[in-house]
């Protein structure tokens, strides 16, 4: 009797998973991102796909297209919010455009480790955030990692806050970062990701800065000589959907990506901090010169910025600077 009712429960349950199955339409999903496919944000987006997959019983495919072949991150959103791309992955601090709190992920030297980043941004404070976006036609599905950004250039180590001086350095498409940088003394030129490997080939700019994994998937050793270990800035990623695309799902449908996401977010911030100290080796390996800054530049550079994180600390609002600094102090 006791097998028979455990036998019952499983087809009930078995009936129960394809009628809620039955329900789910087949689709496509256009996921566009800027790094290369094996670039741990690849295979964060690679992991998703599988998820969703699996999860829709095979109806959900998720279609990657990697290494910005779709546009850069701020065309990338727009077309988002038009919904004829449905998702995307990129640093949060780039949609500051659309809400000025996003600045503070992007502020230098806010979060010591990885882990204070996913306490900000899985608690309130990334929940905030991800408020704001329905309006703008965007939904907040969780939060990646891209990790610590560092210098790279052609012409020199960067040991000093002097060695800013001069250096044409593209920086991401940000008020932020073109302060930031220039405020050290660089000549910051915002351009798009996909455009950066050819202006570093042809000498337009002689530097950039993103985090080691980053540099190696680029090939940017191939045109850049020196990398420089500064970690101003820790890059969380927002990853979204089109409120477009997410409105013509049904609840089913939207517990699918949901829970894929969720899934695939343990899956990629793993896979990117394994793989920090691999792609530094491989860099170095590849010829690139390598070095750390010490203590006291670091705290040089810390109180040369002050000003720029005072100026966006008021456009993003005391409050909600103090409830992040406040979260954090609650980690340390």
């Amino acid at each position: 009797m006791k097998a028979l009712k455990i036998t019952l429960l499983a087809t009930a349950a078995l009936l129960v998973s394809q009628s809620a199955l039955a329900q789910i339409s087949e689709r496509t999903l256009r996921f566009a991102y800027q790094n290369v496919a094996d670039h741990p944000q690849g295979k964060g987006v690679a992991k998703f796909a599988d998820l969703a997959k699996e999860k829709s019983g095979g109806k959900f495919n998720v279609r990657g297209f990697p290494g910005g072949q779709l546009g850069g991150d701020l065309q990338t959103v727009s077309a988002l919010q038009g919904g004829t791309i449905d998702m995307t992955v990129l640093n949060a601090g780039l949609l500051v455009g659309l809400d000025k709190r996003f600045a503070v992920l992007d502020f230098p030297f806010l979060f010591a480790e990885p882990k204070e980043a996913d306490a900000i941004v899985d608690g309130p404070v990334g929940a905030k955030l991800n408020a704001a976006l329905p309006d703008k036609g965007l939904i907040g599905l969780g939060y990646w990692e891209l990790g610590f950004r560092n210098v790279t250039n052609s012409k020199r180590p960067i040991t000093k806050i002097e060695d800013f001086k001069g250096l044409k350095l593209r920086v991401l498409q940000s008020p932020l970062f073109i302060d930031l940088f220039s405020t050290l003394g660089a000549n910051a030129v915002p351009l798009p990701f996909p455009e950066l490997y050819a202006a570093l080939e042809q000498k337009v700019v002689d530097g950039q800065e993103n985090p080691v994994t980053t540099i190696l998937g680029a090939k940017f050793n191939e045109v850049q000589k020196y990398v420089s270990e500064t970690r101003h800035i820790y890059n969380a990623q927002s990853v979204l959907i089109s409120k477009k695309t997410w409105d013509g799902l049904s609840a089913d449908e939207k517990k699918i990506i949901a829970d894929s996401i969720k899934e695939a977010t343990d899956y990629q911030r793993k896979t990117s901090r394994e793989a920090m100290d691999t792609a530094l080796a491989s860099l170095k390996a590849a010829g690139m010169v390598h070095n750390l800054l010490d203590a006291a530049e670091l705290n040089r550079i810390r109180a040369a910025v002050k000003p720029v994180l005072d100026k966006f600390g008021q456009e993003a609002g005391a409050d909600f600077v103090a409830e992040v600094n406040a979260e954090l102090a609650k980690l340390r």
